[in-house]
Order: structure tokens, then C-alpha cells, then sequence
């Protein structure tokens, strides 16, 4: 059993993958329905956890996931996560780990893997350069099928992880600055004259918080619910979604 979030693809290309070298379930968690957290195991079935680091934490709909998740039988089964970052994951799996020990749940093994960057709510921050990111996913693409083996392996204490020179302060201090103020819907705009009205933001959204009104321009609902991993604005044909001023001139980047 593989259960894994996605907001620009990344992650999901790993999980996808992931699953057919070891012909492991896959769940996208942001489709379980409501009283449908509980799961029992089959035999020597493995739990794997894949997620993008937001913030060098795991995200929200994620750890709000864990929180809810119930296994019936984890004894004796393999478990291990993998997420994907731009860069680096700070203590993003020790955070999991602390999530999952609340629920009686452990990891054997994690890996991280850097993939193109897609977060724009920053000043300083932008996409890859195309040769960058060709760059980046070729090596993902190696480093994954070495975790394949690992995973189908089921080896124990295997931590290849992408932490980064100020893990602490990045997960902790600065993570839960990015948690309170930067997550949020409310910088997100629509450049009337750009947008076509397609409705591939409302599609690409992995929490169905953006709307199309009547077919006319998205809207979010401001309800809480957006993670900020800039699908909608990433997925726009005409870069017609902006978040403030914030995203001005900047690239767009999707899985593909």
C-alpha cells in the first residue's frame, strides 16, 4: 500500500513509478472519502508514505491524513516514505515519523528525492532553468530506481535523505512561519484579460478549491482549504493566474 499527495506532479510521477516496480497499491490521498481511513494489511504487504515537502515539512492534507489513519495490522510490515523537494526536505520525515508514532505507526527506511522546483510565493524563488530541471529529473529518475530496489528489498535503516545545512531551523522555525502566514488562497488573482475560462486550474487543483463560476473566471473559495502548492497557477495556459505581485514574470512548471 502506497499513500501518496501530489500538487504539481512530482511526487506523483515517484509514487506511480514506485508502485509498478513493486506492485504495491496506490492511494492518492486527497480521494479518500471520509470514514474510509482504516486499512488492513496483506501479508508482508509494504506501507509506504509519499509526499512533496512544503515548507521542509510534510504538507497539511498529509499530516492530516496520518492523524486519521488507522492499520489494522502494521506489525511486521515494511514501512518507509519518500518525498521530493526542490531542494531540500529539513526534517520533513522526522516530522512524519512523530505523525506516525501518534498513530502506533514507524519508518524502517526514507528517501528524498530533488526535483524541479514549482514553489513561486516568494520573492526569491522561481522555477528551474529548462536545463536544470532536465538535469534534476534525470537524476531523480536514477536515484529512484536504486530506492525501488530498496524498497522491494524491504531494507531496513536505509536513510538517504536530502536534509540540508540548517534542518532544524528550517522545518521548525522557518516551517512553521511558511504553516501560519503562507499557506493561504487569498494573493491568488485572475489577469482578466489572459484567462480563456478553461477551467484546467479547477481541474489541477488537488483539494477542488478553485471554481469556475457560471464558465466564467476561477475563483478560490477562502475556506481554508488550499495548500499553496501553486497547481492552478502552474497549469494555466495563458498565465493568467498570479498570486499578488509575488509571481510576476516567473515561470510555470508541471510534471509532464
Amino acid at each position: 500500500m502506497i499513500f501518496y499527495f501530489s500538487g504539481t506532479g512530482n511526487t506523483k510521477w515517484a509514487a506511480e513509478l514506485l508502485a509498478g516496480r513493486t506492485d504495491d497499491v496506490l492511494t492518492d490521498i486527497s480521494k479518500v472519502e471520509d470514514g474510509s481511513f482504516r486499512y488492513t494489511l496483506k501479508p508482508g504487504e509494504r506501507i509506504g508514505f509519499c509526499f512533496p515537502v512544503h515548507g521542509w515539512r510534510p504538507p497539511l492534507i498529509f499530516r492530516n491524513f496520518i492523524r486519521r489513519l488507522v492499520i489494522d495490522n502494521p506489525q511486521d510490515h515494511y514501512s518507509y516514505a519518500l518525498c521530493t523537494a526542490g531542494d531540500t526536505v529539513g526534517e520533513a520525515v522526522d516530522i512524519l515519523k512523530s505523525d506516525l508514532k501518534a498513530v502506533g505507526l514507524h519508518l524502517d527506511s526514507g528517501f528524498s528525492l530533488i526535483m524541479p522546483e514549482s514553489y513561486v510565493g516568494l520573492p526569491f524563488m522561481d522555477v528551474d532553468t529548462p536545463e536544470r530541471e532536465k538535469q534534476k529529473k534525470e537524476k531523480a529518475a536514477a536515484d529512484l530506481e536504486r530506492f525501488c530496489e530498496l524498497i522491494k528489498g524491504c531494507e531496513k535503516g536505509a536513510w538517504e535523505i536530502t536534509t540540508g545545512r540548517w534542518p532544524r531551523i528550517n522545518s521548525r522555525v522557518i516551517g512553521g512561519f511558511f504553516t501560519r502566514h503562507l499557506i493561504t488562497d487569498k494573493p491568488f488573482r485572475v489577469v482578466s484579460d489572459r484567462c480563456i475560462g478553461c477551467g484546467r486550474c479547477v481541474k489541477a487543483c488537488p483539494v477542488g478549491n478553485v471554481l469556475l463560476p457560471n464558465g466564467e473566471q476561477p475563483d478560490w473559495k477562502h475556506n481554508g482549504t488550499c495548500l499553496a502548492c501553486f497547481a492552478c497557477y502552474h497549469h494555466c495556459p495563458t498565465h493568467a493566474i498570479e498570486y499578488g505581485n509575488r509571481t510576476r514574470k516567473k515561470g510555470q512548471y508541471y510534471f509532464k
